[in-house]
């Protein structure tokens, strides 16, 4: 059975219109979140890591020594290492903050400013992800909205091929007109942004249909990426007779044995030990661009300074290598800035082409709703003229019957 082309165009317009306002807005927080870092730098001199003499990045223990300092009761639980040209980010709880994050400039050390809240970077990730719905027992709401979002997508992205016929003569004779109305630009702009936006559509499509998958994984508690074991209470120092707890090994150290062990591993993250079994776990990047800050991990035993396990991408399986590289693919930091800058492009196109398939929607709508409202106006006038019509064909019966 040969399926009609009006079909595919009411299947490619209830692709995203019937969820078309959340659609649109994931799609412009996501362009948004690409270059959150950035706006941040250029809307937050806090934000900025200015090196005017060219000096070279402070270990990550000063960092942390800088914002104890400034706020003595703090009590770190990770530091995040940005792009060279924003502050180091150091999060910490107060008793009168319970979530703050220091900006902390890596060549000079200075505590630029504490924000005790959330700041845009995550709001906007934080927005684009979940919709800010709150998570509960490993789920949220809004993350299955946001993340089925990919389904809607490649669906009208596989039948708006069908429906543009040819789409690929649009790389090399792109049509636009520009002096035919406004359907027909709407048309042309929604046209063009689509085959232009392709590898983006079908990269966001697969990228968003594997954080769906991921999310039905945590809600199940399906473990698919690797955590090291927690330390056994055998290994953990008992006090003192006093009653003194021993201290752990400073962050210096730690940090010094993970890249001793691991001389590719680019520091990006930092976490704490939030008790006694716990480690420290120093993430970051290695010597491929595909994977993101997380996929290098030393776990440093916080008493002996031991490494205690280790994690590369080499070692990892199936799931867990997706996992790695699909935020650097979805949010293109996989070539620094200038990747970021072109998914930024190519997200406003995406954006733009949710925003005119809308029009285009609304156009025709009111069009058609206009022809049934005065199609039915000339079928009422039609009904009320029927009855004095019969009427007088009755009459004029009954004079020639008298006759």
């Amino acid at each position: 059975m040969k399926i009609s082309q009006k079909f595919w165009f009411q299947l490619h317009g209830w692709c995203s219109l019937p969820v078309w306002l959340i659609f649109t807005a994931v799609c412009l927080t996501g362009t948004i979140a690409v270059l959150s870092h950035e706006l941040t730098w250029l809307f937050n001199e806090n934000a900025r890591a200015y090196n005017p003499q060219n000096l070279p990045a402070k270990p990550l223990a000063e960092l942390v020594a800088a914002v104890q300092q400034a706020e003595p009761t703090a009590a770190v639980t990770s530091v995040m290492v940005l792009e060279p040209y924003l502050v180091t980010a150091v999060l910490f709880t107060t008793e009168t903050m319970p979530a703050a994050i220091a900006y902390v400039n890596p060549y000079t050390g200075v505590v630029q400013e504490i924000n005790p809240g959330i700041n845009f970077i995550s709001f906007m990730r934080s927005l684009h992800g979940w919709l800010l719905f709150p998570w509960q027992h490993s789920y949220s709401v809004g993350y299955y909205l946001v993340s089925a979002m990919s389904l809607l997508m490649l669906g009208a992205l596989i039948t708006g091929l069908i429906i543009y016929k040819r789409f690929w003569q649009s790389f090399t004779a792109p049509k636009l007109r520009l002096h035919q109305g406004k359907k027909t630009v709407l048309a042309d702009l929604h046209r063009l942004a689509g085959v232009w936006s392709l590898w983006f559509l079908l990269l966001m499509s697969l990228t968003g249909l594997w954080y769906l998958i991921q999310a039905v994984l945590w809600h199940n508690d399906v473990e698919f990426y690797y955590e090291a074991e927690q330390l056994s209470s055998l290994y953990v120092p008992a006090p003192a007779a006093d009653g003194k707890v021993p201290d752990m090994i400073p962050l210096a150290q730690a940090v010094a044995r993970a890249q001793q062990f691991l001389p590719e591993l680019q520091p990006a993250f930092v976490m704490m030990p939030e008790h006694p079994r716990d480690y420290y776990r120093i993430s970051g990047y290695g010597d491929s661009v595909w994977f993101d800050q997380y996929s290098y991990n030393v776990w440093i035993n916080p008493w002996t300074g031991e490494v205690a396990d280790s994690r590369v991408p080499a070692q990892m399986g199936g799931l867990e290598t997706v996992m790695s590289v699909a935020d650097p693919l979805h949010y293109g930091t996989i070539g620094g800035l200038w990747t970021k800058v072109i998914w930024f492009v190519f997200g406003l196109l995406v954006s733009g082409m949710a925003i005119t398939g809308f029009m285009i929607w609304g156009s025709r709508t009111i069009r058609g709703a206009a022809g049934r409202e005065a199609q039915a106006r000339v079928e009422q006038a039609m009904t009320a003229a029927l009855p004095i019509q019969t009427l007088s064909g009755a009459t004029d019966n009954t004079a020639g019957a008298k006759q």
